[in-house]
């Protein structure tokens, strides 16, 4: 066993230098391709490769995650887009591959959280793909493997800097983790329990059904928060992660935060979203902010002013109650949780964006009443009696 040492630009801030990382292994599984890369940038890029090889495993599917600050900002697998989503996430000009589609549904699905992101990818990065994240910015890649002509175009990216990270998709590490806090060193068994169809038998609710479309989701919502700082609540549609709450303290914080990024992807297409007319060559960043406050009910004088900058036609504001009217049409969604759900409160705010299906692990004393909600509104829950917290 050789100890593989690899220096990094920095550590989590620019004045914790010098900064390395190491690797017990027999061989490197891992090659640095091109750019220099960061220590947060290495824990997105091994936690996110982890969440897509997974996703990958259980659903055989093309998958893709957009990780900021180890946390997935979205995460999905390779299914078509409607026409609506493609004008949605600034696509409907290109022609996806399954692997393409994945990431243009990680990044698509909370737009202004993934800016700036940490791509992963389960399968060899094809053409399509790279051309993809060329006209995006990103800090890096982590992919097993890269076809010469996206490699060549990833390459140019960042003026030649670009992070390209290649990981052996037959690495395994050891069972054992280790960390160290404060001179306090920790040792756990990594969380290798793999995500399956099997812990989503223990359906609790009175309403049974679980089509083969909210199962998969269930499964996507499931890995996506084995990943994710905790707390952790999830919102999944359509083979993505539609809206990620994490790293509060309070589980109905979580829900909340997730909801809200929920609602805002449905709204972007609504046709008054999809037909609105920016300013020739506004870039997408801009769009995307633009959009965020198109959709923002309150903005002070100064946000309106410059906010009006970008559209060659000032465009008439959604109301609450048009706003409220779109959503109603929001359903089929699968609400997740990293921990159990303490009150029924998680399952009402969950209802006004779309839910229908609810995975979470169970054992709270209030398991009953949160029963009880899900049976009031037709609801179908899983308990999948695995807590999934993760620091």
């Amino acid at each position: 066993m050789g100890n593989h040492i690899f220096s990094l630009k920095y550590g989590c801030n620019p004045q914790q230098t010098p900064a390395r990382i190491s690797i017990v292994s027999p061989t490197v599984p891992i090659q640095v391709h091109n750019g220099d890369i960061g220590y947060i940038n290495m824990l997105d890029a091994l936690h996110a490769w982890q969440l897509v090889r997974e996703l990958k495993k259980v659903l055989d599917l093309p998958a893709a995650a957009s990780f900021k600050h180890v946390s997935p900002a979205g995460a999905a697998v390779g299914i078509p887009l409607s026409p609506a989503l493609q004008k949605a996430y600034f696509v409907d000009d290109l022609k996806l591959t399954s692997l393409a589609a994945a990431y243009a549904r990680a990044r698509g699905a909370d737009r202004m959280s993934s800016y700036g992101d940490w791509i992963a990818l389960s399968d060899t990065v094809d053409v399509a793909t790279a051309r993809l994240i060329r006209r995006e910015f990103s800090l890096g890649i982590i992919a097993p493997g890269y076809d010469p002509e996206a490699l060549a175009i990833l390459r140019g990216k960042s003026k030649g800097s670009y992070p390209i990270v290649e990981i052996d998709p037959q690495y395994e590490p050891e069972a054992s983790e280790i960390r160290e806090v404060f001179g306090f060193r920790f040792e756990q068994r990594r969380n290798d329990l793999s995500m399956s169809f099997d812990l989503l038998r223990d359906i609790v609710t009175a309403h049974t059904k679980l089509p083969d479309a909210a199962r998969r989701d269930m499964i996507v919502a499931l890995v996506a928060l084995k990943y994710t700082q905790s707390n952790s609540v999830c919102l999944v549609a359509d083979g993505q992660v539609i809206g990620m709450g994490a790293g509060q303290q309070s589980r109905i914080h979580c829900t909340r935060l997730a909801a809200s990024k929920a609602d805002t992807w449905y709204l972007r297409q609504h046709p008054a979203v999809l037909g609105l007319h920016f300013k020739p060559g506004l870039r997408r960043p801009a769009r995307d902010n633009a959009i965020d406050q198109y959709l923002c009910e309150e903005l002070t004088s100064e946000e309106e002013e410059i906010w009006r900058t970008a559209f060659a036609e000032i465009p008439r504001r959604l109301s609450v109650a048009e706003k409220r009217e779109w959503l109603e049409g929001f359903r089929g969604v699968v609400l997740g949780s990293d921990a159990y759900f303490p009150f029924r409160d998680s399952i009402d705010r969950g209802r006004r964006s779309g839910v229908e299906y609810v995975v979470q692990p169970g054992g709270s004393v209030k398991d009953e009443e949160v029963i009880r909600a899900c049976d009031e509104y037709g609801m179908t829950m899983v308990f999948s009696g695995v807590r999934l917290f993760h620091h």
